[in-house]
């Protein structure tokens, strides 16, 4: 609304004595109601100019069905009407586009009949001479009138079940003059500027008081990913209870790290173009420890430690070849390797959380590179008991209280477990990580203390995110399609301990 209708709206006001409705106020000037909503509000940031209570009211308003019938005559009229004394065949009547819907509401006022007799098909005749009166469509003048108060709710409500009418609820104010009422608008200022005090015209000036209660402009910043949030819980409930967090900033890897250090054999299908990324350039690494290859290989293809081996030639070639590590298992065998290195041993707790690579077909639950969590202890004596009582440990501060274990086989740990948890949503058993304890054709040739044992488990970090935040396309939380508004919307992870 321009400054001249504000100033119109004021004088109406000026002229009302106890105020006035901003439905009646938009119809005496001429405006769409929302224009006056508008001038209302922008009066009220000016001061106490006016006094406006918001009110809200109900009434009927014809449907543009109901306009049409108002206009033309219901559907059943116009039936009647269509049907000449001499009678009108059933199937051409249908073809009216009111046909249908008249000739059963017609029916039902005895107005028409059918005789199902005649030659060639039904045929509709008239069953009263004239209509009296179009009772629909007088009732629908009334409301167009403002005369609804003469109908019964009845009535009423029929004609909203046929789609005619529809019941509209009206927010307005009631505007009434304010204690700084006046018709004339000063402009007030918002800033006091360094002009204003040089000159002094600020001592003239009219200024709009600050509201100290508004919100602020939310300052520009970063937002965390939800897997990023949800690592910091993992991450955080390792740290407490005594983990310390492994290197894993070498997302590439040797073959020999991978998979030859783990007691997994060179013919292994994961070794495979299908299941790995091999590097072109640089295509081989070169540095090893010696002594350590050595044994590894002997293992390998001699047996050793109380194991026969695999019996097979083994060879230098396959294990410098350079891939996209896929697990990070790679980084607790160096860690490991290095524990075995000093003087004494000490007993050690790890932890990783990191991306690993896998050559996986694509679909809503595999992606090409994902997250590994793991978790490795070292100690005098572990057995599979301990295993079970970490993993009750670790799984019950992620809220996960109701676990079972199944028998597994992985090339690097025996015993090796599934881990899986009772899902109450799916009301299933469901599978959540893997565990075992070491072999000692893994550990051995490392140079660990034979009567230390290593216990690990591992589980994604995508699966409890997809969970945590309702997501069932891996592809909408890591890749080109995730939503960057749902990154800044995602709230905080708390996993329930």
């Amino acid at each position: 609304m321009a400054d001249t209708g504000v100033l119109e709206l004021l004088r109406l006001i000026e002229k009302a004595d106890d105020g006035v409705d901003s439905v009646d106020a938009a119809s005496r000037l001429g405006v769409d109601h929302q224009v006056v909503v508008g001038a209302v509000k922008s009066l009220q940031s000016l001061g106490d100019i006016i006094s406006a209570e918001q009110r809200s009211s109900k009434h009927w308003e014809l449907t543009e069905e109901g306009s049409e019938i108002a206009k033309q005559g219901s559907y059943e009229a116009r039936v009647f009407s269509a049907v000449p004394l001499e009678g009108l065949a059933q199937s051409d009547l249908m073809k009216l586009p009111f046909g249908k819907i008249g000739f059963s509401k017609a029916m039902s006022n005895r107005w028409i009949k059918v005789d199902k007799a005649q030659e060639g098909g039904p045929r509709v005749y008239r069953s009263v001479r004239i209509i009296v009166v179009d009772q629909v469509r007088e009732k629908l003048l009334l409301l167009q009138k403002g005369s609804g108060s003469q109908l019964e709710d009845k009535d009423k409500n029929e004609l909203k079940k046929r789609k005619l009418l529809s019941e509209v609820t009206v927010k307005s104010y009631w505007i009434g003059k304010g204690n700084s009422f006046s018709t004339t608008i000063t402009k007030q200022e918002t800033e006091l500027t360094p002009e204003m005090i040089a000159s002094g015209s600020w001592k003239e000036k009219k200024f709009k008081p600050y509201n100290f209660e508004a919100m602020g402009v939310a300052p520009d910043c970063g937002h965390l990913h939800p897997l990023m949030k949800v690592r910091t819980q993992f991450r955080q409930i390792f740290l407490e209870m005594g983990f310390t967090e492994m290197p894993t900033n070498n997302f590439i890897e040797s073959s020999f790290w991978n998979f030859d250090s783990l007691f997994q054999p060179q013919q292994h299908p994961a070794r495979d173009q299908h299941d790995t990324f091999f590097l072109s350039d640089p295509a081989l690494s070169h540095e090893f420890p010696q002594d350590y290859l050595e044994r590894v290989k002997r293992v390998h293809s001699e047996g050793g430690y109380g194991s026969q081996g695999y019996m097979y030639d083994w060879k230098i070639e396959e294990a410098q070849k350079n891939i996209l590590r896929t697990h990070t298992t790679a980084v607790s065998a160096r860690m490991l390797y290095k524990l075995a290195q000093q003087e004494k041993f000490t007993p050690v707790k790890y932890f990783s959380i990191d991306r690993v690579f896998r050559n996986e077909t694509l679909d809503a639950t595999h992606l090409a590179e994902f997250h590994q969590i793991e978790g490795v202890v070292a100690d005098y004596g572990l057995t599979l008991g301990d295993l079970m009582g970490i993993l009750h440990q670790f799984f019950t501060k992620l809220g996960i209280t109701k676990l079972r274990f199944k028998p597994a086989y992985n090339p690097y740990t025996e015993p090796s477990m599934e881990v899986f948890s009772y899902h109450e949503g799916l009301k299933k058993w469901v599978e959540v990580g893997n565990s075992g304890v070491f072999r000692p054709e893994m550990l051995l040739p490392m140079g660990l203390p034979e009567d230390v044992s290593v216990i690990a488990w591992g589980l994604s970090l995508e699966r409890p995110t997809m969970i945590k935040y309702g997501i069932n396309n891996i592809r909408e939380l890591v890749g080109h399609k995730v939503n960057l508004q749902m990154v800044y919307d995602g709230p905080i992870c708390r996993l329930d301990s």
